[in-house]
């Protein structure tokens, strides 16, 4: 049993509260996710259930944590900067449970995670191997240990499809405690029999959590109908307080006024309406107390939107974007051959996403692909990668980085932007450095809006939004009016907005489907 006690979390830098008052019980067979916008204190709180201090670097912890007999392993979101220059062998020869596996334990693992039986031992660098290879690599290491909790920060980021399948398998049969962070609707909806919901409202000025033992679809769906409760119930009660105090306030007129005509003429008549008066004030002082506990209107954190691109910009349907062709796709440090024969042609306003294996090289060709469309005058091309920090400008607060022209009028401008996707005065400040992944990619997004871009080349764009966040970005994209390239593991971005699906192989790119 894993168990939470009044834990409350403040940050150290601007004194918010993002959890408070925090319980939690978890037993075997619970796979809970923890679901909530960026920022909310999803990562903090996995940290602090794993190592306490790991937390109150930067944030001030109070509560109580009991996990006695369980065996905790943690999966960070971000794969440590320290492991990278290790080879992959040095980086499992740290755990002393490698030592301990047969290598038929080992081999079994490496059928398991799609991997050479030969993997335990490469001498290739770990910063070198792709996104979803590096996941991998941190999983069985993790497995090695043999823990009965799993604290899993974002398993699915930079997973292929196969290998998020294969993640929803281990989630569904692991027989201990499972709590994961994750931001893919599918692998919530295939795994999650409980819920921890973790909001942000009234400008982030106010914290609030919900937990339910109810699959990800229920509670969504429970969720919305309790608010339109809320919500309906709330208005009537303003409505009929509305007449109540129309009413009321024409009983004090009238009493007023007789008050005043009488009291003069006849003073026992007076006397009556002093005591009418003093009961029409007692039924002001009910009033009040019933307007006390009167249904407060719902407080709901709210996903976000803005619209992409330019109605008067877009593409026309007979425009050819991209006739890209290339013979060899090699690694970035030229050492092996990626992929052969590529050809890929996108016309008119089509969404087109690439999948395919991790290390297959799905972000090598898009990058390839960006630098000829961006360098094109009859189109204008926009990339966001996979990386943000490629692009992004990390000592720059997302005012600055986002601000082209220094004007006043465009910074306000930029201002209001954030603040409809829920930055705070103070977040605008932080430097880009200290901002979460989320935030990150709402400030590449805006670059993107504000651009006016006709063309977007988009490495994993849902990777880092909330599942509710998730249906509004890909409601986004469909409206864009222009052409969008992406790389996606994100099954319901790939059924829902793509056109075209292309598989990324050896022989090139495959077209896999073509969504009517």
């Amino acid at each position: 049993m894993l168990q939470i006690k009044n834990l409350t979390i403040t940050h150290h830098k601007d004194l918010r509260v993002i959890l408070e008052d925090f319980h939690l019980t978890l037993n075997s067979g619970d796979k809970a996710v923890i679901i909530g916008e960026e920022g909310n204190g999803k990562s903090t709180l996995i940290k602090w259930i794993y190592e306490p201090d790991m937390a109150e670097a930067y944030t001030e912890c109070t509560g109580e944590r009991i996990c006695t007999k369980e065996r905790l392993g943690y999966l960070p979101q971000e794969f440590p900067d320290t492991e990278r220059c290790k080879t992959v062998y040095e980086y499992f020869s740290q755990s002393d449970f490698f030592y301990n596996k047969t290598p038929k334990e080992l081999s079994v693992m490496a059928k398991q995670f799609r991997v050479e039986e030969g993997f335990f031992y490469s001498d290739q660098k770990m910063g070198s191997l792709s996104g979803g290879e590096k996941m991998k690599a941190a999983l069985m290491r993790i497995f090695m240990e043999e823990p009965t909790v799993l604290l899993l920060d974002e398993p699915s980021n930079d997973m292929d499809i196969d290998t998020l399948k294969l993640l929803e398998e281990i989630i569904l049969s692991w027989k201990g405690i499972v709590l994961y962070i994750s931001h893919d609707e599918t692998l919530i909806e295939n795994t999650a029999n409980m819920i921890i919901h973790i909001e942000q409202i009234a400008r982030k000025t106010k914290c609030r959590y919900t937990v339910m033992r109810v699959p990800y679809r229920e509670y969504v769906e429970q969720r919305l109908k309790g608010f339109e409760k809320q919500k309906k119930e709330a208005i009537n009660e303003r409505s009929e307080k509305k007449k109540r105090d129309e009413k009321y306030r024409r009983v004090v007129q009238s009493v007023e006024h007789a008050q005043n005509v009488i009291t003069r003429q006849n003073p026992a008549g007076g006397r009556l309406l002093k005591k009418k008066m003093h009961a029409v004030k007692s039924m002001e002082r009910r009033f009040q107390r019933e307007d006390e506990n009167m249904t407060e209107m719902p407080e709901i954190e709210e996903a976000i939107y803005f619209k992409l691109g330019d109605e008067d910009l877009g593409i026309p349907a007979g425009k050819t974007v991209i006739e890209y062709s290339l013979d060899k796709l090699w690694t970035p440090d030229g050492s092996r051959i990626l992929a052969q024969n590529i050809f890929l042609r996108i016309r008119g306003e089509e969404k087109i996403c690439i999948i395919g294996s991790n290390g297959s090289g799905k972000t090598t060709l898009l990058k390839k692909i960006s630098e000829e469309l961006l360098q094109r005058k009859d189109i204008h091309a926009e990339y966001m990668p996979q990386n943000y920090e490629e692009i992004l400008e990390l000592e720059k607060t997302p005012v600055d980085f986002l601000d082209t022209t220094g004007y006043q009028e465009d910074r306000t401008k930029i201002r209001t932007y954030l603040g409809s996707l829920k930055y705070t005065a103070s977040e605008m400040e932080h430097p880009v450095r200290e901002l979460s992944g989320g935030q990150k990619a709402k400030v590449l997004l805006l670059k993107l809006s504000l651009s006016k871009a006709n063309v977007l080349i988009l490495d994993e764009p849902t990777r880092n939004f909330s599942p509710l966040s998730g249906p509004v970005i890909r409601q986004m994209l469909k409206e864009f009016r222009g052409a969008v390239i992406s790389i996606s593991h994100d099954r319901k971005y790939i059924d829902e907005l793509c056109d075209k699906v292309y598989r990324m192989t050896e022989a090139g790119l495959i077209l896999e489907r073509e969504n009517s």
